[in-house]
This record gives C-alpha cells, sequence and structure tokens, in this order.
C-alpha cells in the first residue's frame, strides 16, 4: 500500500484527542463503508486507508512509534505485529468491527444484536372543532398498545434461571463468516440462526407472553394540542408505542389532526370567515348588529350603504398562529337579503321608492 498520513486521511490534527480520532473515522467507515459502495474500487480504498489509520492512531503505542518514526517505524514485530504493507480490506473490516461493535453501532441501530428490535410506532387520528383548533386544547385519548409483560417483567423467561448465554455466538447476536475470492478475504456479519441475535436462549419461555416479554394492554394518554393546528397536521409522543420484544426500546405515537367542518365559519389559513345576512333597509341606512366569534357574541357596525358581497373585517377574532404570537382575523361576508315575496303595502313601497333617482343604480 502507498504510504500515507494517517492524520491527512482522517482530517484531524496531529494533537487530536482519541475522541476526536474515533469520531473522524466513523464518519469516513459511514461514508466508504463497501456494503454501501458495492463495486467502487475508489470508496474502498479510502475505507482502507481510514481503517488503517484508526488502526495506528487509536493504539497510544502505535501512535507514539507513528509520530516519532513515521509510517516505516510501525513495520513489523517492533509495533505488535502490524504491518502496513499487508494492510487488506479483511484487516479493514476486522478494524471496523472492533472499533465499533458491529454494523449496528457505527449505522445507527441502538445496538449489534437483532432480536431486541425497537416496538412499532402506532398512528392515532384526533377530531377537533375548530374553537378547539383556534385555542388549542388537552384531549385524552386511548389506544391499544404492548406493553411490558408483568409475569416475567419483559425477560420472556419464566424465571431468570431459564436464560443462557447463546452456545453459538457467545452473547454477541452475531456471526462472522471469512469468505476467500479474486479480490481477497470478505467477512459477513450475520445474526446468529441459533438465538436470532439476541445473544441469548431461554429455555422455558413464559407462559403468559409465550416469550415475548410483551402483551396487548390498553393505556390513556393526555394529548396537548397546541393552537393553530390544521388537518394533516400530527404530533409525536415519543416513547408511547409498542414496546419492543423482550425489554426492547418502545416505539412512537404519531396523533394525526383532523379538523371538523364548522356550521358558521369557514377558515382560510388562520382567518375565519363568517357570512352576515342583513335587510335591504339596514344596507342602506346602516345599523350595529350582534355576530358570533369564536370569542362568543360581539358587536359589528354596518356603515350607511353597504354593498352585498363587502367583506368586513375583524382584527384579531380568527384563529391563534401555530407558529408565533397574535391570532388572524374574522372576515364578515355581508350579503343583503332580497325578500322572495311581499305584501301590497310593501310592493307600494317598493314601487315609489322605483321612481326615486337616488336609489337607482
Amino acid at each position: 500500500m502507498t504510504k500515507i498520513n494517517f492524520y491527512e486521511v482522517l482530517g484531524v490534527s496531529q494533537n487530536a484527542s482519541p475522541e476526536e480520532i474515533k469520531k473522524a473515522y466513523r464518519q469516513m467507515a459511514v461514508k466508504y463503508h463497501p456494503d454501501k459502495n458495492p463495486g467502487d474500487a475508489s470508496a474502498e480504498e479510502k475505507f482502507k486507508q481510514a481503517s488503517e489509520a484508526y488502526e495506528v492512531l487509536s493504539d497510544p503505542a502505535k501512535r507514539q512509534r507513528y509520530d516519532r518514526f513515521g509510517y516505516d517505524g510501525l513495520r513489523g514485530a517492533s509495533s505488535g505485529g502490524f504491518d502496513p504493507f499487508g494492510f487488506d480490506l479483511s484487516d479493514a473490516l476486522r478494524t471496523f468491527m472492533e472499533g465499533f461493535g458491529g454494523f449496528g453501532d457505527i449505522f445507527g441501530a441502538s445496538t449489534g444484536r437483532t432480536g431486541s428490535r425497537k416496538g412499532n410506532d402506532l398512528q392515532v387520528r384526533i377530531k377537533l372543532s375548530l374553537k378547539e383548533v383556534a385555542f388549542g386544547v388537552e384531549k385524552k385519548i386511548k389506544i391499544k398498545r404492548y406493553i411490558i409483560c408483568d409475569s416475567c417483567d419483559g425477560r420472556g423467561a419464566a424465571s431468570q434461571e431459564d436464560i443462557q448465554t447463546c452456545s453459538q455466538c457467545h452473547g454477541t447476536g452475531q456471526v462472522r463468516q471469512v469468505s476467500k475470492s479474486l479480490f481477497g478475504q470478505f467477512v459477513n456479519i450475520a445474526p446468529c440462526p441459533r438465538c436470532h441475535g439476541e445473544g441469548r436462549t431461554i429455555s422455558s419461555p413464559c407462559p403468559e407472553c409465550q416469550g415475548e416479554g410483551r402483551v396487548q394492554g390498553e393505556s390513556m394518554l393526555n394529548v396537548k394540542i397546541p393552537a393553530g393546528v390544521a388537518s394533516g397536521n400530527y404530533l409525536t409522543l415519543r416513547g408511547e408505542g409498542d414496546v419492543g420484544r423482550k425489554n426492547g426500546l418502545k416505539g412512537d405515537v404519531h396523533v394525526v389532526i383532523e379538523e371538523l367542518e364548522d356550521k358558521e365559519f369557514e377558515r382560510h389559513g388562520d382567518d375565519i370567515l363568517y357570512t352576515l345576512h342583513i335587510s335591504m333597509p339596514q344596507a342602506v341606512l346602516g345599523d350595529e348588529v350582534e355576530i358570533p366569534t369564536l370569542n362568543g357574541k360581539a358587536k359589528l357596525q354596518i356603515d350607511v350603504g353597504t354593498q352585498s358581497n363587502k367583506i368586513l373585517r375583524m382584527r384579531g377574532k380568527g384563529i391563534h398562529h401555530l407558529h408565533g404570537s397574535g391570532r388572524g382575523d374574522q372576515l364578515v361576508r355581508v350579503l343583503v337579503w332580497t325578500p322572495e315575496k311581499v305584501s301590497k303595502e310593501t310592493k307600494q313601497i317598493f314601487q315609489k321608492l322605483a321612481r326615486q333617482e337616488d336609489v337607482v343604480p
């Protein structure tokens, strides 16, 4: 392998701390790992270089010798058996596994074992009125979810004595298979077939949960809905979903908002629209009327000569903003009501008005 500067490979200074070196290697290992870049020779080479650099710089004795004598000073038994000129992909994969405990750790899983998985996420739909949306509300919801089995405390076994370390993987939950090809040795990491990746076996399962470590149950949850939400918005309740098998992590609950249609108001963003019907005399002469709002009744002034379909605005009478302070407005659409049937006297009045120049458009 060509001589390389290990500090430059990992992008750290010569005074970098062990934590900085590990973090830099972790980032490169994730980016250039062969499983994430199949058939990419350049990525494989960078993965090997990063692993070689970490192999040296993470060991205090090797790092000291490298800093003092350089690349050639690492050769042979004097450096503890490390040979930089014989470092291949199998060595790189070994460094990767030993440095981070397997794929589970470096790629973000909670553990190298595969048997103790996170529980499922759950979804719940909650219906809200316009007033609940406008001001926020706290709701209680009932959900069915997996909970920890009380009989075995989530172990899955009838007793603690019924749990043994897996004899095949010795508790790691993984088995390694080394194969050779024209390109060298390859190490395949797979869940242990005997314990299914759990690292342990159970001789006598819990009769209550049949070895799952969890049972079906019901729970009540309090959900605080902020003001200003809309249909399709959702809230996530962390750790309130199904518990995982055998004391695995809990999933989440996603509460999806469904806004009910209101009989009086239409929603337009954070504004609400109310349609007000007024009579012809009110439109001509003006008036003060009482109309509903989200906060109760309020008075509204109708100006003289108000036209049909005119929009009046009541500031700050709408829905609270979801992100930020303040509220939207209440819009009032005024419609002038035209009677379909009138009495003889009313008809005579309209006939007289029709001859007045100030009422003809």
